[in-house]
């Protein structure tokens, strides 16, 4: 995959931020993939946290707690791999797609761009279209003028502010968060996190735009790596579309020599990162398919053909058969099925119970006036399940051992217990100075759930 390297783009030089892009607002069918799209994921990030589950946050990460709640699972610091495997699959899902369908994700799914598409149609409601905003920019500035840009900048942050708050609501309980914030009770540590997830939104989105994804985001610039001429982009026919050239719509464009192309630069403006994709594949474009639809727009518009401008790939354009299922694209598809099926595993295999055993260090064994001999432990347990649940405690590898406490006890979901218990063998039983002894928990309502933890009695 060659990228076409424009001789400007050999001259390093600082972003200059007067060089303000003006996106053109464009309607067409990858538009409404887009904004449909969009929406739907907006829907969910803002209706997940008051999902509710058993009577409570049905998906809540509390951090202080040291808990991810997500349904009915429990996930605690020991549970961290399951989140690498987790950023293993997300990563190779990443990379097929990449590989199969290009910058997709960028244009369609990627946050920054939902939430800067957004911004844009704030932007426009407020400001106009991009000839009226080009002029207010550049003109004179009147009190209008200060009265637009506030208007436009305190949507931005109230935007910014519910974004920020409900984000914050997957950290803390929606309920409590929102209560807290009408009484105005929140902690510092609440305003300090939403204070900075609202800058950054309304930073990023508002006035980063194109520079996030071009300088910031990693993915423009390791994208090549998994490009080949198979890969689907957003490209521009250039045999059909040269030589470009303005025309009247009943002139013969042919007899003209002139190509397809209309030289509208609709596709320029339309563009969030500013580029002409006329100039070849170069690592800015998103692939958000708004150059595709104002391309078509004009194409029907002179009685052309569409897809002058499309979705397709480089051997198409070369005339050649494209193919689909090559070894990169089901190599990457298997490596994310099988992290995700491993994830999936290690999920269905976990134990949902925790315990640890540690013995008294300072007394390493006690002999009572009849002989027998006492060990101290400390038995830690934590229901990692959501639901209140009843164990039985045993000994095992010794016999006749008595416990100091009840066998049997009661956790609150996701609760941890600390239990103090002695063990004592009584002389007859005491085989050696220093025997195996294992603890098994195990669950009433669930007799294949049960753990094992091993130790040591000591008697001499």
């Amino acid at each position: 995959m060659s990228f076409n390297i424009r001789e400007e783009d050999l001259i390093i030089k600082p972003y200059k931020s007067d060089n303000q892009i003006h996106i053109r607002q464009q309607k067409g069918k990858y538009q409404r993939i887009r904004q449909y799209t969009g929406t739907l994921l907006i829907l969910v990030f803002i209706a997940l946290p008051w999902l509710s589950y058993h009577q409570q946050q049905a998906i809540l990460l509390d951090i202080e707690a040291q808990q991810f709640r997500i349904f009915d699972l429990t996930f605690f610091p020991q549970d961290l791999t399951i989140l690498a495997w987790l950023f293993m699959a997300s990563a190779f899902a990443l990379f097929f797609m990449t590989t199969w369908l290009g910058r997709i994700w960028c244009g369609f799914l990627c946050p920054q761009t939902v939430w800067m598409f957004m911004y844009v149609w704030v932007e426009e409601k407020i400001e106009g279209s991009r000839n009226q905003r080009i002029k207010l920019a550049n003109g004179e500035k009147s009190r209008q003028y200060y009265l637009k840009k506030l208007s436009k900048h305190t949507v931005w942050l109230a935007m910014a502010f519910l974004t920020a708050t409900t984000f914050m609501s997957y950290f803390v309980p929606a309920k409590t968060l929102y209560t807290e914030f009408l009484s105005m009770q929140w902690s510092g540590l609440v305003w300090f996190w939403v204070g900075l997830f609202t800058l950054c939104t309304y930073g990023n989105a508002g006035w980063l735009r194109d520079k996030m994804c071009i300088y910031m985001c990693p993915y423009s610039r390791f994208q090549s790596a998994m490009f080949d001429e198979n890969t689907m982009l957003v490209a521009y026919d250039e045999k059909r579309g040269e030589n470009r050239g303005r025309r009247k719509r009943k002139d013969d464009h042919k007899a003209m020599g002139l190509g397809d192309c209309v030289d509208c630069n609709l596709c320029v403006e339309v563009c969030p990162a500013g580029i002409d994709i006329r100039n070849g594949l170069q690592y800015e474009c998103i692939s958000c398919g708004a150059c595709i639809d104002a391309c078509d727009q004009t194409m029907s518009k002179f009685n052309y053909a569409k897809g002058l401008i499309s979705f397709t790939s480089e051997k198409r354009l070369q005339g050649q058969q494209q193919k689909t299922l090559r070894p990169k694209v089901l190599s990457y598809g298997a490596f994310t099925l099988l992290a995700f099926l491993l994830m999936a595993l290690m999920i269905h295999l976990r134990v949902p119970v925790e315990a640890s055993i540690i013995r008294d260090r300072h007394t390493l064994y006690r002999t009572n006036f009849d002989g027998s001999v006492e060990n101290t432990y400390q038995l830690k347990i934590t229901n990692k399940s959501q639901l209140r649940q009843s164990y039985q405690l045993e000994v095992v590898g010794v016999t006749h051992a008595k416990l100091s406490v009840s066998p049997i006890f009661s956790i609150d979901g996701q609760d941890m217990v600390i239990v103090p218990l002695t063990v004592t063998l009584a002389p007859e039983h005491l085989e050696k100075r220093m025997q195996p002894i294992t603890f098994k928990i195990t669950a009433l309502a669930q007799d294949d759930i049960s753990l094992e933890k091993s130790s040591y009695f000591y008697s001499g």
